[in-house]
């Protein structure tokens, strides 16, 4: 017989989520006496003891919404019962603690990773062939093709040759404010670690988005030239599709060719750069899967490597307990500014964060964005934020970093990508096969359900918390190693074996005219 079971998060909650894989049904009993008086979803909230109408709803001993009418103990804490709370102003905020006792180091740990000309470190060895218009993208597509058909082949040491396809460069009013976060994203795409410092262009001609805009004097890494090497699809010497085909072959071949001579070296785990990201959360998001990554996420920093959290309205109604983990006053402040952007950039569509919750959130059972703010933070560790980097910019150093993004998923990975990550964790509940090409990913699932059924889709089970068969620790260590292995080549995650990639999608705030 199956013991039903729920999870409290904090002694103080007055709910707690069913864990029972289907829900219980009424009139179940649980071990402590609750007796259920209607059927509770799982992963659905139960309430605990009787909550009168107005009255405040606590998870995670943080109010997540008011009882829009008196909810009975033992009953169904429905999405419609809940009313979510204003969000929490940016005046008077805490600051950043002071005497915190910093995290032990962490040494000894290594991977195989291959060493750039700027300093920086690769996970994997690809070319990259950028593009400085969306017009291209069906040329480029071609030419990737054909140099991984016949190209590829004749240097084994090249894991991939992988298109920065995307849909800007014209069209656009480039020099409107918020136009310099594509062009920035772009440049510093190109940069990632994973493609060895060397940069190839694709550009048409005539665009906005001139490569010299795109990559200015001083752009490009120091020992991989000053300007990249750039295919014009409009240079007078095309004639005809099949030549601008074999040009865009020719230069890849000598980047292919340079690449080849990389090899893998032992670097400590210090050179990794982590971008953690959630997608489909559920209410098991924050009490299993998060709670791990971040138990990783402080090893990787104990380590001394980077580890980027992001999604700003999925922390926005966490601010002040990040201001308080904020290095000094600066990064509080930089926390605050990016929080105002945003909250200025989603007052002049017409929306606040209530908008970034989706159907599958609520049916995991998660009753609006402060619920579900509360479980995505989690996974950023215990870790003081050491930095934050506005959308598009480059990290220059170690320790936690907020990187300020949209919570798209395809949005935050494609700026975490340009941030420089070299390896991507991503938790999940409800189950998504999002992958990126240039970036191993490590998947996540939050359920033993989730794990079991999509058992060749998700890399890490951290269901086992929620079943009492392994703990946050554990599923976190495991974790740390494994992105040691994948980091090193020696495993590869399932979105890799299946090459399962999404396409990059820049944030692009300004017009488009």
């Amino acid at each position: 017989m199956t013991i039903p079971r729920t999870i409290r998060m904090h002694e103080n909650d007055n709910v707690a989520i069913v864990v029972n894989t289907g829900g219980l049904p009424a009139g179940t009993v649980f071990p402590d006496g609750l007796t259920l008086a209607t059927r509770v979803p799982e992963g659905h909230k139960v309430a605990l003891v009787d909550i009168a109408q107005g009255a405040p709803i606590v998870r995670y001993d943080v109010t997540i919404g008011h009882a829009l009418q008196p909810i009975a103990r033992g009953t169904w804490v429905e999405e419609s019962l809940v009313g979510m709370p204003a969000a929490r102003g940016l005046d008077d905020l805490p600051g950043p603690v002071r005497g915190r006792a910093p995290l032990a180091p962490l040494e000894g740990h290594t991977f195989e990773g291959f060493r750039n000309p700027d300093g920086s470190v690769g996970t994997r060895n690809i070319l990259a062939i950028s593009e400085t218009v969306q017009c291209v993208s069906g040329v480029v597509a071609f030419a990737v093709q054909r140099i991984k058909q016949e190209l590829l082949p004749k240097y084994p040491n090249v894991d991939d040759v992988v298109a920065i396809e995307h849909t800007y460069g014209c069209g656009v009013a480039i020099d409107a404010p918020g136009a310099e976060i594509p062009i920035r994203t772009l440049r510093n795409i190109a940069k990632n670690p994973n493609f060895g410092g060397r940069v190839m262009l694709v550009s048409l001609g005539c665009e906005k988005l001139q490569p010299a805009r795109m990559f200015p004097p001083g752009a490009i890494p120091i020992g991989s030239g000053e300007q990249p090497d750039t295919v014009c699809l409009q240079d007078a010497a095309h004639v005809g599709f099949g030549d601008m085909i074999a040009s865009i072959m020719r230069t890849a071949e000598q980047h292919l060719a340079e690449l080849d001579k990389r090899r893998r070296e032992t670097v400590p785990a210090s050179e990794l750069v982590v971008g953690v990201q959630c997608g489909g959360s559920d209410a098991f998001s924050g009490v299993t899967a998060n709670p791990a990554v971040g138990f990783a996420s402080d090893l990787l920093v104990r380590a001394g490597a980077a580890v980027m959290f992001s999604e700003t309205t999925e922390v926005r109604d966490g601010i002040a307990q990040l201001t308080a983990r904020a290095a000094d006053d600066a990064v509080a402040q930089a926390m605050i500014r990016e929080m105002a952007w945003y909250d200025a950039y989603l007052k002049r569509g017409g929306v606040d964060r209530s908008a970034n919750t989706t159907p599958g959130n609520k049916k995991g059972g998660l009753a609006n964005i402060t619920e579900k703010a509360m479980g995505s933070i989690i996974k950023s560790g215990t870790a003081p934020i050491a930095g934050v980097l506005a959308p598009g910019e480059k990290l220059q150093q170690k320790g936690l970093i907020y990187a300020a993004t949209p919570a798209s998923d395809f949005i935050c990975g494609t700026l975490q990508l340009a941030a420089g990550m070299n390896l991507h964790v991503f938790t999940t509940g409800r189950g998504t096969p999002y992958g990126l090409a240039a970036v191993p990913v490590v998947k996540v699932a939050t359920r033993d359900d989730l794990a079991r059924r999509w058992h060749d889709l998700m890399d890490i089970n951290a269901g086992r918390i929620a079943t009492g068969d392994a703990t946050i620790a554990d599923v976190g260590w495991e974790l740390f190693h494994f992105l040691l292995d994948v980091a090193s080549g020696r495993k590869k995650t399932w979105a890799e074996h299946w090459r399962l990639h999404n396409a990059l999608t820049l944030f692009n705030p300004a017009p488009v005219t």
